[in-house]
């Protein structure tokens, strides 16, 4: 499968590091993208022969969350088209989450909005101590729908709702104190770590690793229902095709202060 906006390498040591790859857009999603990025991840779930997934963006950013030209286009979608992307995106933090092998996710410069997903539905991450992560999304009149099950899970209910409500930004050594990310260093060192947690990883048995992971995911996977799913994917519709949600995306787009901000 050829791939435009990511890149899947399979290393010689037996794990794959998938790449997000449009740098010219900071690794922002669109439609493209996350297609491509289920299209890999169904590639991955089948392969019994690789011991770990790497997750990184190219360039100075991880994932600077939506795409602009995409948002443009989510504003103007109906009922239906709004729906079909918010099951993609639900799609595929569900099949991240779910991934047999183990998954660790490396984080540099901006990780907003649903890049915050990515990390959440990782089994670790590591990140560097000055990236800057956001639940961003009610700065442009929406909400982290269906990555909130994930984000939740990974920080917990009391910080999921501060940063989901506010938005306001934090650092990696923030967030290894929430504990969306498993670790921080600087910037320079990030390869560096990335190597001791490849070199530790490997050194334990595949089979008991994917194991543990599945483990894990039945001991708590009555909280990712079918029906949780189904009520994140209309919060996001409802909110985006709402008057907020509509001038919120605009105002973005126009770079200009919406209209629920006082001048």
């Amino acid at each position: 499968m050829q791939f435009n906006t990511i890149q899947l390498e399979r290393h010689p040591r037996g794990y794959a590091t998938l790449w997000l790859n449009r740098v010219d857009k900071h690794n922002a999603f669109n439609a493209e993208m996350i297609s491509e990025l289920l299209g890999a991840i169904e590639q991955l779930h089948n392969d019994t022969q690789l011991r770990f997934l790497v997750l990184r963006g190219r360039g100075r950013h991880f994932c600077a969350g939506a795409d602009l030209q995409w948002m443009r286009q989510s504003a103007e979608l109906d009922y239906t088209g709004n729906l079909h992307d918010a099951e993609m995106m639900a799609e595929l933090m569900y099949r991240l989450y779910q991934l047999p092998m183990p998954t660790l996710a490396v984080v540099q410069g901006a990780a907003f909005g649903g890049a915050i997903g990515l990390i959440a539905c990782c089994d670790m991450a590591i990140g560097a101590e000055d990236a800057q992560l956001s639940l961003s999304e009610v700065r442009i009149g929406l909400a982290p729908a269906v990555i909130s099950p994930f984000v939740v899970k990974a920080i917990g209910e009391r910080a999921s709702r501060r940063y989901a409500i506010s938005g306001e930004r934090f650092d990696g050594q923030c967030a290894v104190e929430l504990g969306l990310l498993t670790e921080s260093c600087p910037a320079s060192e990030l390869d560096q770590r990335l190597e001791h947690w490849a070199a530790t990883l490997l050194q334990n048995s595949p089979q008991a690793m994917r194991a543990s992971k599945a483990l894990v995911h039945e001991a708590t996977a009555h909280r990712l229902s079918p029906e949780l799913r189904h009520y994140t994917q209309q919060s996001i519709v409802q909110i985006r095709a709402s008057e907020e949600g509509r001038e919120g995306i605009h105002a973005f787009l126009e770079k200009r202060a919406p209209s629920w901000i006082e001048e």
